[in-house]
């Protein structure tokens, strides 16, 4: 199956995209075909065997209607500069209510201004002037007719064709009442030759002209209203385009030369100033910068850059100089992606609009039959034949199925606009309905709930310092390419280390190393290295079991057959996953976590996040059985994952959410792509949607509320009792206020944000140990670097340290070299520095 986009030309209302759907979707070798009357765009799924786009054209112009592949982005590059379809549209119409409004004003004036006692001139008014009266209003009302002939062309075409819309209603009610106005004027031609002042009388009191003019441009009025505001329901694609940068620098025979963005190749080194927008996707291959990426992530926060980090186009460089090689250019950069799925979303349909395309397919020519006996009924009723014209006509006028037809995808493309800005790719509108009926979300652990990779926990000293420690794992650990010796290595790097010379390096496949460091024999791996070498301790099997309670892998560390030392990692859990859980929880959802982990790491991740159902060493194939087991059960669920192993269950799942750092096949098989990588963002979710649906149901009901009080009312049903009867020209100003309001009341949308009751991050703290062992609590400590002046020896830099370690809570270690100290705990400057005093030495700085 083939999925392609068409732009709709033609359409006015509900009936029209409800009459090219079906048209389109009859057609042989089409699935599915879904129209948005606010984008003017059709969506089409179809067996390209069996059918062609010109096939699909021709289903369009068969209904009477436009159609015209829609361009990509990079063909259509000067449609930002010359403004949106809505813009035109509203530049057009703008001009038509002026030339309307010069015509219609002279021709109320005439026609009621000596009801209000305002002077007319005498050949207009007075016994005898009737003809020029009469004759003067046709010959105003002309010009307004013909500046708005679209809606008698298009609106007496669709009837023609049996497929009558808005503009039909429009066209059939402003010509019955200029064709009376017509019959009018030869009745009191007549009156005149025959001598029957009366009829002459009566009929220059009854000619609909104004009428006729007023419902012309009242509908030209709430259309250029209606334009404006479906224009900010765009405004959220039209900020993402706007993003683009126009130019990069790209450095060609070792100069920085301007070249138009489009021009931009794969592999182009592109150099970026600060304070510049980054052209596009790229990695960094020299330099380092700040970079503001709000636009992208909705994340405020300024993000830092180095060699080898990605960088996004349309983020800004709010630091530093950086040189990046370009990875995503034109439609494959992230910001072309969002745009793309912004839109396809805007596009799509939502399941609760059906019911209202159903009735909006055949309510034109229900209100059409519905005026039709409104006058005749009066007629034979005894009312005079300009009531019931009146009557029939004011039926069409109020009827109109507009704002039927933009309830739902003026919501739609607000709440997905709103999404976006939020740094929350949706990418269909049935995603965004369903994810607000949510009762369960099921999160994978990896990468979701954690952040993915191990990171150093506890540093337990069993001998020496955590200096000593840390010189050593981090000499032996750096020769080996598993992903704990990496977290060691880069955790030295951070705390800072002196290297060893290390030799005679051995691996031990799945137990750990050794190697010689500085002459000492070192043996790093876990507790079935330290057995198989006959190291034991009374306190390693329990060192064990609380760190593995704990969701932790500890690595020992021993030097010449003793143990001076434990390391522990963890995949940690994110800040905001905790947070997350609860809001959930709180918002009714149960929250469940599947993880192919063992149990005690699944249930120890799970317990610090509060997850009420926990299910360890799941397949893939575990994964998907599992969320169609809790469909089966009835619930609606939502599920999270960023690996390969999570693409089965995101496609079973009601809604399936990618996290934005995951693997490609996740975000394709998920309908939502959170780029953030915040599970908060799934809280964020779940409330737009519900406030998006709530939005939708507020404007179906209204507008379905409008037309069936409305229309009653126009069809004079309330005359006998209350003796009310609608006059046609406040019967089309109902009509645009209908359309208007249901436009604004989407817009509100663009505001939203959801609010987050729990906003504070949890952090991960280790459990107590007995008090031989010392722990140093990596997520709880705080470091501290200390210049000290006087140090002249070995002698002098022991002083310092035994000083610093002196401090309760502290651990300190002293570099002689740089005549510096570091510190880690939670222990304040005052401390440090009489301390040090103390010792007889000298604190110049504290970093």
């Amino acid at each position: 199956m083939t999925k392609k986009s068409f732009d709709i030309t033609g359409m006015t209302c509900a009936a029209c995209s409800a009459r090219v759907e079906k048209s389109v979707s009859e057609t042989a070798g089409v699935d599915k075909a879904a129209v948005n009357l606010l984008t003017n765009s059709m969506e089409v799924v179809y067996d390209e065997s069996s059918i062609t786009p010109e096939g699909i054209i021709s289903s369009v112009e068969k209904a009477g209607y436009g159609a015209s592949i829609k361009e990509s982005k990079n063909k259509s590059a000067a449609k930002e500069e010359s403004g949106s379809i809505f813009e035109k549209e509203a530049a057009a119409l703008k001009k038509r209510l002026i030339y309307s409004v010069v015509f219609l004003i002279p021709l109320f004036y005439i026609s009621m201004g000596h009801m209000a006692g305002l002077p007319l001139p005498p050949f207009l008014h007075g016994k005898g002037n009737e003809i020029a009266f009469a004759f003067t209003q046709f010959l105003l009302t002309v010009p307004i007719v013909f500046i708005n002939m679209n809606y008698f062309k298009n609106g007496f075409k669709n009837l023609f064709r049996l497929s009558p819309n808005m503009d039909s209603l429009i066209a059939i009610g402003s010509s019955a009442a200029i064709v009376y106005g017509i019959f009018a004027v030869y009745r009191i031609g007549w009156g005149y030759g025959h001598g029957d002042y009366e009829t002459v009388s009566r009929y220059s009191m009854d000619l609909y002209f104004e009428s006729a003019g007023t419902i012309l441009t009242l509908i030209t009025l709430g259309k250029l209203l209606e334009s404006r505001a479906k224009n900010k329901t765009t405004d959220a694609i039209s900020s993402l385009v706007r993003l683009q940068p126009k130019t990069a620098f790209v450095i060609r025979n070792g100069k920085a030369e301007e070249v138009h963005v489009e021009n931009v190749q794969y592999g182009d080194i592109v150099s970026v100033k600060q304070g510049s927008t980054i052209p596009v996707d790229g990695v960094i291959v020299s330099g380092s910068c700040t970079v503001d990426a709000s636009v992208i992530t909705g994340e405020s926060i300024p993000v830092e850059k180095n060699t080898g980090d990605k960088v996004t186009g349309a983020t800004i460089n709010t630091s530093g100089y950086i040189e990046i090689r370009a990875t995503g250019i034109g439609e494959e950069s992230t910001l072309s992606s969002i745009i793309r799925l912004v839109e396809e979303a805007s596009a799509s349909k939502a399941p609760v609009a059906r019911s209202a395309d159903k009735i909006s397919g055949v309510f034109v020519p229900i209100v059409i039959c519905i005026a039709v006996l409104a006058a005749v009924v009066w007629f034979i009723l005894g009312k005079d034949l300009e009531f019931c014209l009146s009557t029939g006509i004011a039926v069409l006028v109020i009827s109109c199925p507009c704002a039927l037809g933009l309830a739902t995808p003026t919501a739609i493309m607000t709440g997905t606009g709103r999404g976006a800005q939020m740094g929350i790719l949706i990418k269909s509108a049935e995603a965004l309905e369903k994810a607000g009926k949510t009762d369960t979300v099921v999160l994978d652990k990896t990468g979701t709930l954690t952040e993915g990779k191990p990171k150093v926990t506890d540093v337990i000293i069993l001998s020496g310092t955590e200096k000593a420690l840390i010189d050593i794992a981090v000499s032996v650990e750096s020769l080996s390419e598993h992903p704990l010796a990496k977290a060691i290595a880069e955790y030295g790097k951070e705390k800072g280390f002196s290297e060893k010379s290390v030799g005679n390096f051995k691996s031990y496949g799945g137990m750990g190393i050794s190697a010689e460091a500085d002459g000492n024999f070192i043996l790093a791996g876990n507790i079935r290295l330290m057995n198989a070498n006959g190291i034991k301790s009374n306190s390693l099997d329990k060192i064990t079991d609380k760190l593995a309670k704990e969701g932790k892998t500890p690595l020992f560390f021993a030097k010449n057959g003793n143990i001076i030392g434990v390391i522990a990692l963890a995949d940690t859990v994110k800040e905001s996953s905790k947070t997350a859980v609860r809001e959930l929880s709180d918002m009714g959802i149960k929250v469940a976590m599947l993880t192919g982990d063992n149990r005690e790491t699944a249930y120890a991740i799970g317990k610090k996040c509060s997850i009420e159902e926990i299910v360890s060493d799941v397949m893939p194939q575990d994964k998907e059985n599992y969320i169609r087991k809790l469909q089966n059960g009835g619930h609606k669920v939502t599920m999270v994952g960023d690996g390969i192993n999570d693409a089965p269950a995101l496609a079973r799942a009601d809604t399936g959410v990618a996290i934005g750092a995951g693997t490609d096949i996740a975000i394709d098989s998920a309908d939502v792509v959170l780029v953030r990588s915040d599970l908060n963002d799934v809280v964020r979710l779940i409330k737009l949607s519900r406030k998006t649906l709530k939005n939708i149901k507020e404007n179906l009901f209204w507008a379905l509320l409008y037309n069936s009080l409305g229309i009653p009312l126009a069809a004079g049903v309330f005359y006998g009792i209350f003796g009310w009867k609608l006059n046609p020209m406040y019967g089309a100003a109902a009509m645009c206020v209908s359309s208007v309001c249901v436009v604004s009341n989407a817009l509100r949308l663009r505001k939203y944000t959801p609010e987050l009751k729990y906003t504070g991050s949890e952090k991960y703290v280790a459990s107590d140990f007995s008090e031989e062992e010392q722990i140093v609590k990596v997520e709880n400590t705080m470091t501290k670097k200390v210049v000290i002046d006087g140090m002249m020896c070995t002698h002098c830099s022991g002083r310092v340290e035994k000083a610093l370690n002196g401090i309760e809570g502290a651990s300190a270690s002293v570099d002689l070299e740089s005549k510096t100290a570091t510190v880690s705990g939670d222990v304040t400057d005052e401390a440090i520095i009489n301390a040090v005093t103390e010792a007889g030495y000298t604190v110049l700085e504290i970093n």
